[in-house]
C-alpha cells in the first residue's frame, strides 16, 4: 500500500465536502462524548440562568452585603451596649438583634404575652397585656419597656427576666417588641 492511499478517504468514509491547503473536511457525526459535554453544558446553563435571574431563591449581593453591615452594626452595639432611647429605637431596627429578641421572646415571654404579641387583647386565656397596642401599663418609652423587662412587676405577675437572662438578652427582647412600633 502506497503512502497516498493512507491520506486518501476510504470507501467507507462519507464524502468530502471541503478541502483547503490540503486538509480534506469529511463529512462525519461528532464523536458521542463531546456531544453529551455540549447537551450538558446548554442544559446547565439553562439551569444556572434560571436559578440565579428569575427564581429568587438565592439570597443576592446586596442582600448579602446589607445582612453583614446588619451583623457588624449589632455586634457594635452588643459590644458599647447603652440603654437609652435611641439606642433602644437603633437596636429595633437592626434585623439581628430583632431576630435575636424573637427567639427570646417565643422561649420565654410568648407562654403569657402569646406568640402573636396580642395577649389578653386576642386570648382571654392570656396572662399578659397586648405589647402592640399603645397602652402601655408602666410606660412606653422604650427605657420603661426595657425597665419592666429587665425588673419585671411582681404586682401583676411580671417577673424579672434580668438577672435570669442578662441586660444583653433583655435589650433584644424589647428591640423586638418596639420593632412592631413606629419611632417619633
Amino acid at each position: 500500500m502506497s503512502d497516498s492511499s493512507k491520506n486518501s478517504p476510504s470507501k467507507d468514509d462519507s464524502a468530502v465536502i471541503h478541502t483547503f491547503d490540503g486538509i480534506e473536511e469529511m463529512n462525519k457525526r461528532l464523536p458521542n462524548w463531546w456531544l453529551f459535554t455540549l447537551y450538558g453544558a446548554i442544559a446547565f446553563s439553562i439551569g444556572y440562568w434560571f436559578y440565579y435571574a428569575h427564581s429568587g431563591l438565592p439570597i443576592s449581593d446586596g442582600e448579602k452585603v446589607e445582612l453583614e453591615l446588619a451583623r457588624i452594626e449589632a455586634a457594635k452595639m452588643s459590644s458599647d451596649l447603652t440603654i437609652d432611647d435611641e439606642s433602644l429605637w437603633q437596636m429595633s431596627r437592626n434585623d439581628t438583634f430583632v431576630a435575636a429578641g424573637e427567639a427570646t421572646y417565643q422561649s420565654l415571654c410568648a407562654a403569657c404575652h402569646l406568640p402573636s404579641l396580642r395577649g389578653k387583647a386576642e386570648s382571654p386565656v392570656a396572662i399578659g397585656p397586648s405589647l402592640v397596642d399603645d397602652e402601655w401599663t408602666n410606660g412606653a418609652a422604650p427605657v420603661a419597656v426595657f425597665k419592666t423587662v429587665d425588673e419585671g412587676v411582681l404586682a401583676k405577675g411580671m417577673p424579672a427576666w434580668g438577672p435570669v437572662i442578662g441586660t444583653q438578652k433583655s435589650a433584644e427582647v424589647v428591640a423586638f417588641i418596639l420593632s412592631y412600633h413606629e419611632a417619633p
